[in-house]
C-alpha cells in the first residue's frame, strides 16, 4: 500500500462545463446546500495527505479554505491533460510518492474508497483506478514512477490505455457519478432527496440510470 501521508491529492476543478448551458461553472451549482465542486474536497478533508492541490478555472469554490494549494489552468479548452500536468508537476516538486487524482464534479466519492485505492497501490509504478464493475474511472492513484509519463499527456484521453491496464477497485456506481449536464444534476438531486430538487422544475431525465 501507499500511505496517504506520502501522496498529493490532485483535484481537477477546471472543466469547461460546456454541456451545462449558460450557467457558468457547474462546480458552483448548489447540491445538498453547498457548491457541487466542494463535496469531494470536504469528503476527503480528514485524510492526512502530504499536500492538496486544486487545479481550477472559473469556479468560485474556495478550495484554499479547505487546505488546498490552488493552481490556475489558464487554458482549460485544450483538455484535461493540462490540469493533470499542473497537479503532477506540483506533486513531483514536493517529493510525493504518488498522486491521487480526483474530479471535482464527482460529489459522492468517499474517503473509504480512496483508502481502498491506496491499499491496492503496491509499488512506485502503480496505477489503480476506480470501477463501477464495467469500466475504469477516476479517482485514480499513480505512483511516482508514472509522473514523467503523466507530464507528457495531451488532450483528454492520454492516460486511458495506462488506466485500462492498471488495477481496478470496484465500488457502487452511485459513488462514481459525475455531473456533466443539467439533467444529470437534477436527477442526482432527486435521487438523494436534496433540498434543491424541491425548488427547481422536475425532470424526467434518466441520464444517470437507476442508482437505487
Amino acid at each position: 500500500m501507499i500511505a496517504a501521508e506520502d501522496c498529493v491529492l490532485v483535484l481537477l476543478a477546471a472543466g469547461r462545463s460546456e454541456r451545462m448551458g449558460d450557467i457558468g461553472s457547474k462546480l458552483d451549482q448548489p447540491f445538498l446546500n453547498r457548491p457541487l465542486g466542494l463535496h469531494v474536497a470536504i469528503a476527503l478533508e480528514d485524510m492526512p495527505f502530504k499536500h492538496r492541490v486544486a487545479v481550477t478555472a472559473g469556479t468560485r469554490c474556495d478550495y484554499a479554505s479547505h487546505g488546498f494549494t490552488v493552481v490556475e489552468n489558464d487554458d482549460p479548452a485544450v483538455g484535461m491533460a493540462v490540469s493533470v500536468r499542473r497537479g503532477v508537476a506540483f506533486a513531483k516538486s514536493v517529493g510525493a510518492e504518488a498522486v491521487v487524482i480526483a474530479l471535482a464534479d464527482m460529489p459522492r466519492v468517499t474517503a473509504s474508497h480512496i483508502y481502498r485505492l491506496l491499499d491496492a497501490a503496491d509499488s512506485s509504478d502503480a496505477v489503480v483506478a476506480s470501477s463501477d464493475g464495467h469500466s475504469p474511472k477516476p479517482p485514480a492513484v499513480f505512483g511516482r514512477d508514472q509522473f514523467d509519463f503523466l507530464l507528457t499527456l495531451e488532450g483528454d484521453a492520454g492516460a486511458r490505455d495506462l488506466v485500462r491496464a492498471g488495477r481496478h477497485v470496484v465500488t457502487t456506481p452511485a459513488e462514481l457519478i459525475d455531473v456533466d449536464t443539467p439533467e444529470e444534476l437534477e436527477r442526482l438531486r432527486e435521487l438523494v432527496h436534496a433540498p434543491e430538487a424541491r425548488t427547481r422544475p422536475a425532470t424526467t431525465s434518466t441520464a444517470l440510470g437507476d442508482l437505487t
